[in-house]
């Protein structure tokens, strides 16, 4: 992937990402890395499946870069972006921390958010509306399991076209999208998490889960979907106005490949921050 090379970098008011799924094969840890040293914002959100502890319970994978993914985002935090994190179905075991910070990241099961222009929204990963999830761990988990070697064939595609000096693309994305009844699931999913944003009262729901990044209109509700770094490799953000944008990080490389030339900063890690380490390594033994 070609890094866009900035002197200075993209500056937001709020940053949502979700489904990273850290610890899996199939996470875009590179693609996320390139991500977050290209941004600077006041918030940042954690929607949800940021370390996948399914899989890594199954078996143990943990790259370097993986490993930098953590470290750049709690040097984040330790340079003054609040940073906030709702956990979802794959890394639920911080549901059990709610309201508690460590390493200055704060655990939330659900947030809201007020952008710039007073608007108010619900933070939530999405798996509570998930009806499988809600019904049956067990059916999920073998719903995970055929999933996973989907998009474990979507990691070899995309590993050939790297190879290829090829753009990214999502075999796995391509064809969930297409399938009817996936297309059928996503729409009554966004559907009953509008509508539970409007029972609420609240102006608009922010979540992850199931791999789609959207903004849309669903009646007076605005829903938001920051999509993965699995499939979309996408990110919502805030700008400074309060006006919402979905980034797809490809094409926003793409878009910036004749920026001016300069270095990045990478933020280090705070001493203390070696708590959320030792939080994923208690889950795991």
């Amino acid at each position: 992937m070609n890094k866009p090379q900035r002197s200075r970098p993209l500056s937001y008011r709020t940053v949502w990402i979700s489904d990273v799924h850290l610890g899996f094969r199939g996470c875009s840890a590179e693609h996320l890395l390139d991500f977050l040293h290209s941004v600077d914002c006041k918030f940042l959100y954690l929607v949800g499946d940021i370390i996948d502890i399914w899989e890594m319970k199954k078996r143990m994978y943990w790259p370097q870069s993986h490993n930098n993914v953590l470290r750049t985002i709690l040097g984040k935090a330790k340079h003054g972006t609040t940073v906030v994190y709702v956990p979802g179905n794959h890394d639920e075991v911080f549901r059990d921390y709610h309201d508690m910070t460590f390493g200055n990241v704060r655990i939330m099961e659900e947030a809201i958010h007020t952008n710039v222009d007073g608007r108010r929204f619900l933070v939530t990963h999405g798996d509570k509306f998930d009806s499988v999830v809600r019904s049956s761990r067990a059916i999920a988990m073998l719903g995970t399991r055929l999933y996973d070697y989907l998009l474990k064939a979507n990691y070899i595609v995309h590993w050939a076209r790297r190879k290829a000096d090829l753009p990214y693309w999502s075999l796995a994305a391509f064809l969930k999208h297409r399938v009817k009844n996936a297309v059928q699931f996503i729409s009554n999913f966004e559907a009953v998490v509008a509508y539970e944003a409007a029972r609420l009262g609240v102006d608009g729901v922010i979540c992850g889960h199931i791999h789609r990044p959207e903004i849309t209109k669903l009646n007076d509700v605005t829903y938001c979907n920051c999509g993965d770094w699995v499939e979309s490799c996408s990110a919502l953000v805030e700008h400074h106005d309060g006006s919402f944008e979905l980034l797809r990080w490809e094409d926003t490389v793409a878009s910036l490949k004749r920026s001016a030339v300069a270095g990045r900063e990478r933020l280090s890690l705070c001493p203390d921050d070696e708590l959320v380490v030792s939080l994923v390594n208690r889950h795991l033994a």
